[in-house]
Order: structure tokens, then sequence, then C-alpha cells
């Protein structure tokens, strides 16, 4: 590092934004992630021992991914380099690698090459890194708030460990900003500051688990507000709530998030659990959902969860559906709302459900003969071919029901479906047993 590179380094830890200077420079100080970086973990062992191999770090934004390979490029004896795939193409993909091939061949030393938000790379340029990860010139590290499984090389994937962050917890967030507060070298340690605990909780509550922008928050509030006469900065609640942004909805309409809010969502309607339901939805439009997405899955829901156990479901859902066509939002959200309350609070089946996906294996996987007298016999010839002839018109006998059969032979014995004791459907299964006690 020349003295040039040396004194930008010095002005970010000095007056660099907060988040950034109270990055941790150790694990001993690293925040969260307990499940992957907690002592006697795999991670936190590679770590120390410097044997890290290739690795997907995945997770919301301010989670500490970012932080957790600057930790690493301090502990680690391999050569450690960057790239940002927002700003990288093949170029810089093909110069890193050549850094790489180099040292190795040189000096045998490997290198760990971080890719934030690697995502961001297409099919093209992550097939570039594979060989080298491969055959262990390269150690990667990507970065990425998408679910990996869906946006990274399959190839990639399966020649790295995957590690999830989870969002950082208020606790935490609290014990990061207090440090802040405390801290004479990188925070403001230095300077008589009074935040009140209320006013914390207003920036941590506004975070959304994101420690960065809690101590931007922070920092906008020390830094805006002028000391009293006694030289204290005072931050109460109503600088705090200045200092936050609205809370951003974590929702990609594209991404990980939108699958895992709608699997929520059906998940509580099945559950029948209309508070979480009308929650996630909430969600949802608030994310900017295309409502007619959402109508989609609760009419499915509705056949799907609720059945015939209430056979209503499906034609509150579709009328939903329909209704939404006509009116769209906002005012739409009040007729989804009701379809999903109804679709949750309603009694549950899956009985058709399971039935059609059953028949639906014999059907693939057999192509069994119609027995004759379920054949067509309205054409000329057809009584000459067997075709109907011994057909029962159930509408001709007792309880307008016979009993024949309507199966192929192999399969004459089958139950595809299996009604349930739940709402209407313990009607109809209580109508079934009757009509086979005829």
């Amino acid at each position: 590092m020349n003295i040039f590179d040396l004194q930008y380094e010095n002005s970010i830890k000095k007056k660099g934004p907060l988040a950034e200077r109270m990055r941790p420079l150790s694990l001993e100080y690293f925040v969260g992630q307990k499940h992957i970086v907690g002592e006697g973990k795999i991670l936190n062992r590679a770590i120390i021992s410097d044997k890290l191999s290739s690795a997907i770090f995945y997770g919301p934004p301010g989670t500490g991914k970012t932080t957790l390979a600057k930790i690493i490029a301090e502990k680690t004896k391999n050569n450690f380099t960057t790239l940002n795939a927002v700003t990288s193409g093949i170029k810089d993909i093909k110069e890193k690698i050549k850094f790489a091939v180099d040292e190795l061949s040189i000096y045998n030393k490997r290198t760990i090459l971080f890719i934030d938000e690697i995502h961001r790379f297409n099919k093209a340029q992550q097939d570039a890194l594979l060989p080298y990860v491969e055959n262990g010139t390269i150690i990667l590290i990507g970065a990425t708030t998408e679910n990996p499984y869906f946006e990274v090389n399959p190839a990639l994937i399966s020649r790295s460990l995957v590690f999830e962050f989870k969002q950082i917890t208020n606790d935490d967030i609290k014990s990061v900003l207090k440090k802040a507060l405390l801290d004479k070298e990188r925070g403001y340690g230095d300077k008589d500051i009074l935040v009140s605990e209320s006013a914390l909780d207003i920036i941590i509550d506004n975070s959304n688990g994101d420690i960065r922008k809690a101590l931007s928050a922070l920092e906008l509030g020390v830094e805006t507000t002028l000391p009293e006469e006694n030289q204290i900065v005072k931050i109460d609640d109503d600088i705090a709530q200045e200092c936050i942004q609205n809370k951003k909805i974590v929702y990609d309409k594209n991404g990980d998030n939108h699958y895992d809010t709608i699997s929520a969502f059906i998940k509580s309607m099945r559950g029948s659990d209309p508070d979480a339901a009308v929650y996630w939805l909430a969600k949802m439009i608030k994310g900017g959902e295309d409502p007619k997405f959402i109508g989609r899955r609760i009419i499915i829901c509705a056949s799907e969860d609720v059945g015939n156990a209430d056979p209503r479901a499906l034609e509150v859902a579709v009328n939903a559906f329909k209704a939404i066509e006509i009116i769209g939002m906002p005012e739409g959200r009040i007729i989804l709302a009701q379809a999903a309350i109804y679709i949750a609070c309603a009694p549950k089946s899956n009985a058709s459900y399971i039935a059609i996906n059953r028949a639906m294996v014999d059907a693939d996987k057999n192509s069994l003969e119609i027995p004759s007298h379920l054949r067509d016999k309205s054409y000329s010839g057809a009584t000459k071919l067997n075709r109907g002839v011994s057909y029962k018109y159930p509408h001709d006998y007792d309880k307008f029901y016979v009993k024949q059969q309507y199966l192929p032979d192999n399969l004459s014995n089958t139950n595809y479906y299996e009604p349930k004791e739940s709402g209407y459907e313990a009607r109809m299964k209580k109508f079934l047993d009757y009509l086979k006690l005829s």
C-alpha cells in the first residue's frame, strides 16, 4: 500500500460514514449469525484456521455479508481481492483470474475472490469463474440478497457451501448503536451525546433488521443536531423520527421474497389463520404485487385446501378475481381481504387435490380400455360392437343410483377420492356411504 492509499484508508476510518467506521474487524465483535459463525460452527472454524473453501453468503441487506468478507480478508494468509458484480464485467473477471493464476504459479499462494451481488453476473460471467473454482485456483466468496439456488450457476453452487444470513435482531442492533456512542476511535465516544431509550427504539424498529440503516439514522441525528448550552447533543423521539426513512417493505416482485411471501400467505389461509393471511396480503399489496396474481392464488387455495368442505369458497374466490378486474386497486384490497379471510376461516379438505393427483399417476402409467357399457352408442353400428349395450341409467333406479363398474378393469376397486369429516364434505361422505350400503 502506497502513502496515498494509506491516507485514503485512514480518512475512511476517521471521516467515513459511521456504518463503515463501525464495521467489526474480527469475529469477536461480529454481531449476529451465531448459527454459522458461532463458536464451533463450520464457518467459524474455517476462518480461524484459514481453511476456507468456496462459499455463497446469502441474506437480506445489512446482515453482515460484506463485513464478514472483510474479516476474512484480515484473517487470511491467502491473497484477498474483490469485485462488485454491478460495475464489473468479463474483462475484470479475467484480470482477477490472471492475478490468481500468477500468484499460484510463482508464489504458490491462493487467492480469495469476493464478489458482491454475484447474482448480477449473467450466466457467461459466472461460467468464466467455474474452471478456476473447480481446480482451486481461486476460493470464491459470493454475496447475494437473492436465493442462490435461483440466481447462481448450479455448477458454482455445487462447488460451494451456502450460508444463509438471518435478519439481525433488535437487541443486536441496539448493542451496535450503543457501542457506536461509546467508541472513542470510530464512533462518538469523544462527544457528549444523550440518546433516549425510546429514540433508540424508534431507530431500531424502523431499521427493518438492517444495521447499516440504523447506524446511518443515528449518524444523521448526531451530525445535524445542535448541542445545547452544556454542549450535550440530545436525541429525542422527534429527532429520531426525522432521521429515519419510511420503513422499506422487503419485497421483490421478481425475487426470492416474492415466492416466500406468497408461500406464507397460502400457508396462513390453509392453516386457518385469518390474521396472518391478511398480514401477508397487506405486505404483497404494499410491495406492489399484481392483485390478479394474488387473486389466482386465492382461487387455487379455495379448491386445493378448502375443496368440498365448503364449495362456496371457490365461488367467493372466483367472484373476488372478477371484481378485481372490474374495480382495480386500491379498493380491490378490500375484496382480496374478504376472500382471503373467507378461505382462512372455511373448513378444510384437500381430498379433491389428493384424488386428482392419485388419478393422474394411474392415468400416466396405464393405458386401459374403457368398459364396453360406458362407451358411446349414438352412432350406427355401435350395438353390433357391443358399445353401451349393458349400461344402467341411474335415474331409472331407486335413489337414482345403481351399482356398476365405471373404472377400467384393472382399477375397478381403486379409491381416489376419500372425503373427509369436514364441513359440507362430511355430508357428501355420509351420502356416499349411504349409497354403498344400498
